[in-house]
């Protein structure tokens, strides 16, 4: 694997596990306000596929042994920074009720600036799905996500059900 690959690899976990620290705070302040989790297996399942596919990614281009794409890494990459960007709005959007899971409070407020006044899930639809699809094609790992994304779609389906009923529970304009 060439250096810039593994430049891009340490990058992307370095980033992830940058945004599990923003979360894990977020979280601790918000139940410490009493706020209330939903859906924490589900949390589990999604953090443990999302791990899986970065280490089936890294493991698929290990075998590739210098038969890399430039231009298809060079996309890759394009691709998981623009997801990233993206996720960097929906923090800010989000602000401190912003985690990985789904955390709500006595006081949270229904967001609908930003990105959330286009498209209902821009954390799912705009980050997290073309970062895996970005990742997989910077280290030209093709059976990643052939394979890795429908079986990510399971847990990522389940979670965006748990949200909407949550949502729409809370709040009578979420509808």
């Amino acid at each position: 694997m060439s250096l810039p690959l593994i430049a891009f690899i340490v990058v992307a976990f370095c980033w992830r596990i940058a945004t599990v620290f923003i979360s894990a705070r977020h979280e601790r302040a918000l139940k410490a306000h009493g706020a209330i989790e939903y859906g924490a297996l589900n949390s589990i399942m999604l953090a443990v596929f999302h791990v899986l596919y970065y280490l089936s990614a890294i493991f698929e281009a290990s075998l590739r042994s210098g038969n890399q794409n430039s231009t298809l890494s060079i996309v890759g990459v394009a691709i998981y920074i623009a997801a990233a960007l993206v996720l960097v709005s929906v923090i800010r959007s989000l602000g401190d009720l912003w985690t990985i899971k789904i955390i709500l409070s006595g006081t949270h407020r229904l967001v609908k600036s930003g990105l959330f006044s286009f498209v209902r899930h821009p954390n799912y639809f705009l980050n997290i799905l073309p970062e895996l699809i970005g990742f997989g094609l910077a280290l030209n790992a093709f059976w990643t996500p052939v394979i890795g994304l429908p079986l990510y779609l399971i847990p990522l389906t389940i979670r965006i059900r748990q949200e909407e009923a949550v949502m729409t529970q809370r709040f009578s304009s979420y509808c």
